[in-house]
């Protein structure tokens, strides 16, 4: 059979329709923005969170715009609820395990309990979180995509982000590892990894004119990202468009590590 021949050529989809996804930290930020891009491209959206309030004004806007959402309170960092709550859904075919936090400080001046918090959440949190869905995902049979929110830090360093710097390359690692072992199970694994984003948690820092202006600096583009950057990426590697997409890291950074 002469493959190239033989197989008509038609623009791979990236709707998502009759698909579930699952977004941790989905609330505000950019867990917020994947889940909107989720929701507009037909996928069913299960809002994961600490913060119930948070979940369901997001649930009220997916479905006032005809989409459908679920919000689902749960802290990642408390595996047991993990288990009983993202570990018991009927389905799961995408996973957006973007949960995490970053607390900057001088390496020399980090403690124990700033170091364990990162970690905890940025590391070994998505890995549990990555391990309940895959579980899901191979016991129906039917694939799916994984996307692990990283960073642009994943893949360099940076000045006062040690520790948040450590748990990227980290999440990095996984997304490689953890893409090998579930390709038989036709369940891709892939990152993400912005720059900085304007969120109302990052906003503060671009108030400090000096910083705002060193970031500039670092990104040929000339601009900082926006939440609706991150959107099409999204969807992207959720979607068929993406088939033969695994264990690749999507750096969307205005060209910050292409320096």
């Amino acid at each position: 059979m002469n493959e190239i021949a033989d197989t008509p050529l038609a623009t791979p989809t990236m709707r998502l329709d009759g698909l579930t996804a699952v977004v941790t930290g989905a609330g505000r930020g950019l867990g917020r923005a994947a889940a909107l891009a989720l929701a507009g491209a037909g996928a069913k959206v299960v809002l994961v969170s600490r913060t119930l309030a948070e979940l369901e004004r997001l649930a009220g806007e997916i479905e006032a715009a005809g989409g459908r959402a679920e919000a689902l309170r749960c802290d990642v960092t408390d595996f047991a609820q993990v288990r009983d709550t993202i570990g018991a859904l009927e389905r799961i075919d995408i996973l957006i395990n973007n949960a995490g936090m970053n607390i900057p400080q001088p390496f020399l001046e980090v403690g124990e309990e700033n170091l364990d918090a990162v970690l905890s959440l940025n590391v070994k949190a998505a890995f549990v979180v990555a391990q309940a869905a895959a579980r899901r995902m191979v016991a129906a049979g039917d694939g799916g995509s994984i996307i692990n929110i990283s960073s642009q830090m994943g893949h360099v360093g940076a000045p006062n982000r040690s520790v948040y710097c450590t748990t990227k390359h980290a999440l990095e690692g996984m997304t490689k590892a953890i893409a090998v072992e579930l390709a038989p199970h036709n369940i891709r694994v892939n990152a993400i990894g912005p720059t900085f984003i304007v969120t109302p948690l990052t906003q503060p820092f671009f108030e400090d004119r000096a910083f705002r202006e060193d970031t500039l600096s670092r990104l040929p583009l000339g601009r900082l990202g926006r939440l609706d950057d991150i959107m099409g990426a999204v969807v992207f590697l959720s979607s068929p468009a993406a088939a033969l997409i695994t264990g690749a890291s999507l750096v969307i950074d205005g060209g910050w590590t292409a320096w």
